[in-house]
């Protein structure tokens, strides 16, 4: 199962445990091959809006299939981890600049694995 996580700073809410599962980290500053240019995400939390929202959502869906088609390998590892196990991948959204978790990212990369890979199970929030 693929599903997304909210990374917290300091403490946990006691009423939002971690999931049980492998948690990935894929915010703009890790190196993972879901995770978003910085300078987009830098770009739309500077003026939030819904246009915005949608430019940086195709930038970033055209990321991940430019990404797919130089090396697949890495998504193919990725699917087959969450077909095997529960794997979470993490960003700190929703956050203040941006409240709603269907704009954040971990949404969009849910959605393209699901498209990419019909078998696995997709959780989206």
């Amino acid at each position: 199962m693929l599903a997304r996580y909210q990374i917290v700073r300091g403490r946990r809410p006691p009423n939002d445990p971690l999931p049980d599962g492998v948690r990935l980290d894929v915010r703009k500053h890790v190196q993972h091959v879901l995770s978003p240019n910085a300078g987009s995400v830098v770009k739309l939390l500077d003026a939030p809006t819904p246009d915005a929202f949608h430019a940086f959502a195709r930038e970033y869906e055209a990321l991940l299939a430019d990404r797919f088609l130089k090396d697949r390998e890495p998504f193919d590892a990725l699917a087959a981890r969450a077909s095997a196990e529960d794997v979470y991948i993490g960003c700190s959204c929703p956050t203040k600049k941006n409240p709603d978790v269907n704009r954040c990212h971990t949404v969009l990369a849910l959605r393209f694995m699901k498209k990419k890979y019909p078998k696995l199970r997709v959780v989206l929030p």
